[in-house]
Parts: C-alpha cells; structure tokens; sequence
C-alpha cells in the first residue's frame, strides 16, 4: 500500500516538472513574437548632422536587438526626431524613438498599433551563457561582472518602471556614465562617426535607420 502511495506521487509531480518553462532569450522572443538574432549587427543612421554607424550586440542582448531591428525593418524610426537632450559636465545623453501612446503617430502610423508599451531589461554578466531578465543589478560587486557598461557611443533602451525596457524609444550617451550602469540594456555602440553624435541637438532628424546586408 506504502509503495502504490509512493508511485502515485511520483506520478504527480512528472507533469509538473514537464510544465516548467525556461525563461530565457529564446521564450521572450518567443513571447513577442520574433525570430531571435543571436550574432552581431551594423546599422547605419542617417541623420539631418550627417551619418554614423552602429554595431548591436545581439550576441548579448538577442531580445533587444530583435526587436530593435523589428522596428527598423517596420520604418518606426523614419523621419523622426531626437526629442530630448540631457546635457552633463562631461556627458551628453540623447534621446530618440517613438512612444507607443503618442496620438499623432498612432493615427499616422498604423504600425504602432501592433508595438508592445515594453521588452524585458537585458542585462548580460560576464562569464555567462544566458542574460538575466527583468532584473536591475544595484549591486556595486555585480556591477563590476557587467559585460558592456555604459562608454563613449553606447546604445540603450529607455526605460518603462524599473524592471523593463521601453519598445521604442533609444537613447546615446558621448561619454562614460557608471551611474546609469546595471540600470538599463546596453545593446549597441557607435563605432563610426562619433563626431556627428557630438553635434546632434534637440529636432535634430533621423532620416532613417538601415541594416547592413
């Protein structure tokens, strides 16, 4: 009798364990509905200062990579402006991209319809296989196993509260700043045409975002 209870509940737990879902860069893109990029990419942003180039870890950061070049390849960051600037001491912080609640590009963008409010916080540990998800790193002896932090030319996402990235909007930073590091998904660099990121100001213009083939 002891053992029929035994295997009873051994029974019991299999179809638990067959139901775990392993959170990783694979079940977000999944989740959002595109195909994983997992190698690094060059784009080129062409812009009313000039041009400049920019490689995207998607090595690293697959999920937001993918779904950056999900809204290259959907014209989201057509003819838009860098809206807001943020200028430090020794940094300047640029923004640009779309939010998804704005009126005037909903009804001029049907696209946008489509774009989730929010992406999952990427962050990527040196050493280790996979990103951690939705999960800021305070720590100051985790900061320091960061794989990218934030440097000359770097590429984030905005953020939507704490734990996650914003869709759409992007910003560049000129110059080092270790107290947005382990806040945000640090998923590019510019690596041509750091001078034109230097002159860009507020309605400046992205004319367009390409993909190298």
């Amino acid at each position: 009798m002891l053992r029929a209870i035994f295997f009873i509940q051994i029974l019991l737990l299999i179809p638990a364990c067959g139901f775990h879902k392993k959170i990783d860069s694979k079940y977000y893109c999944q989740k959002l509905n595109f195909k994983c990029v997992e190698n690094n990419q060059i784009v080129y942003f062409q812009t009313s200062k000039g041009d400049f180039e920019v490689e995207l870890f998607g090595k690293d950061n697959p999920v937001t990579v993918s779904n950056f070049l999900k809204n290259i390849k959907n014209n989201t960051y057509r003819n838009q402006k860098f809206y807001k600037i943020i200028n430090f001491s020794q940094v300047k912080i640029i923004h640009a991209g779309i939010k998804p609640d704005n009126k005037y590009h909903l009804k001029k963008n049907l696209i946008l319809n489509k774009i989730p409010q929010s992406i999952p916080l990427e962050l990527k540990l040196k050493k280790e296989f996979e990103a951690i998800y939705n999960k800021p790193i305070k720590d100051p002896s985790k900061l320091e196993h960061l794989l990218n932090s934030f440097e000359i030319g770097s590429l984030a996402m905005a953020k939507v509260g704490d734990k996650s990235s914003s869709s759409t909007e992007f910003f560049f930073v000129t110059n080092k700043i270790p107290e947005l590091d382990g806040r945000y998904s640090i998923f590019g660099k510019i690596v041509r045409g750091l001078d034109i990121l230097e002159k860009i100001d507020k309605q400046d213009m992205i004319y367009d975002v390409k993909i190298s083939n």
